[in-house]
């Protein structure tokens, strides 16, 4: 089953549905709930302003100006529309893609990769992110997702510190050690993509002995970015230790024009606007918190407006959002694939949970839809009287 060629699977308690899950109380406008045929169409709730000024990424607004990270693996576009059906995400991030692998799929099989799922017709404002380390790979893909796809916002990103981007590919967070050709690869991309908002991902550097982060800053400053994104820690750390929002407020300060935003540690609404309102940064991007819980966006823009935060769901809420989403991944991929590609996601979800261990020790080996579903029905977590922590 590809692209919604078989009917929608909708399941509840391992029943089907006539209409999929939509979350009704956690979106900053209320919630909605909708019902449609195909491939899914997300909602945009449109929340009152924030007393955080939006922010402003050339002529894109982000409000409020909170993001949600790219991570590669996870944030596809059936992930994106359970994010935008809670609401308060003030931009959406795609997977980051790599530029020489979508040059020879679109040369050699006239594809895209399938980490572009969905742009076409999503919802704006919508980034997506890529890398490399050549600047005309770069600026050739950059311009078709502005041209082409008409993304909302072109990412670079120089700060991933997978041994597979760096050591291998020398991109990523291994260019940080290169401020000059950062600054590069940024001016050939703005000047490619015409108009269309360019910004970038960094670290503080790519290790504690190579911080260059304050450099980097201005060599993609300079080169006419519209936004960069902080993450405080060096790429050596990967995800260890504490993130750095000191140093990541060093960076805002050394800059004169350009918006940054702050990434690292938000693990609750609560962190996310204090960072953005002590720190001095533009924005917030959420990552890991947000893979557990996705409403998390809704919550810190509430806050933001001095409004108490929708509750958590319930387990039996959260227990029909992951089938929601389970659902979503088997219309695009199939059932037998999308199971697979489900078990990272339910893990994600579980995260933090009561009986948490024990529902992803079975979840992890399912294969089939069946299987699925009955852990899901039989072991997901339901509090702590059912299953030890």
């Amino acid at each position: 089953m590809q692209n919604g060629d078989a009917s929608p699977l909708f399941f509840k308690a391992g029943r089907r549905l006539d209409t999929p899950f939509l979350w009704r109380r956690g979106a900053a406008s209320g919630g909605r709930r909708g019902v449609d045929s195909g491939d899914p169409k997300p909602m945009t709730p449109s929340p009152p302003p924030t007393t955080v000024a939006p922010l402003a990424i050339g002529p894109v607004l982000v409000d409020p100006p909170i993001l949600q990270a790219p991570m590669a693996g996870y944030t596809n576009y059936a992930y994106r529309q359970v994010v935008r059906e809670f609401g308060g995400a003030g931009l959406l991030a795609t997977e980051m893609i790599a530029a020489r692998s979508a040059i020879w799929l679109e040369t050699n099989r006239g594809e895209h990769p399938d980490r572009l799922w969905g742009v076409r017709d999503e919802p704006r404002p919508l980034a997506v992110q890529m890398w490399d380390n050549d600047p005309d790979n770069l600026a050739a893909v950059g311009r078709r997702l502005a041209q082409d796809f008409r993304v909302s916002v072109v990412d670079l990103n120089f700060g991933c510190p997978v041994r597979q981007v760096t050591e291998k590919a020398h991109s990523g967070s291994w260019l940080l050690r290169d401020p000059d050709r950062v600054g590069t690869i940024v001016r050939r991309v703005v000047e490619a993509c015409a108009g269309v908002p360019v910004t970038a991902k960094i670290r503080l550097g790519c290790s504690d002995s190579c911080r260059t982060a304050l450099e980097v800053a201005q060599r993609i400053e300079e080169a006419g970015a519209s936004c960069l994104t902080v993450h405080g820690r060096v790429a050596a750390q990967f995800f260890t230790g504490e993130a750095d929002w000191e140093a990541i407020a060093a960076v805002k300060r050394s800059v004169s024009r350009m918006p940054v935003v702050g990434n690292g540690d938000i693990d609750s609404p609560e962190t996310a606007v204090r960072r953005l309102r002590e720190t001095g940064v533009d924005g917030v991007m959420i990552a890991r918190e947000a893979l557990a819980r996705p409403w998390i966006f809704a919550q810190a823009a509430a806050l933001l407006r001095d409004e108490p935060p929708p509750p958590d769901p319930t387990l039996a809420e959260q227990r029909e959002i992951v089938l929601h989403h389970y659902d979503l991944v088997c219309r695009r991929f199939g059932v037998e694939q999308g199971t697979l590609l489900m078990r990272k996601f339910a893990c994600s979800y579980a995260q933090g949970l009561p009986g948490a261990r024990d529902f992803r020790g079975k979840v992890s080996r399912v294969t089939r839809r069946e299987e699925f579903l009955q852990v899901m029905d039989t072991c997901f977590p339901r509090g702590s009287d059912h299953f030890s922590a």
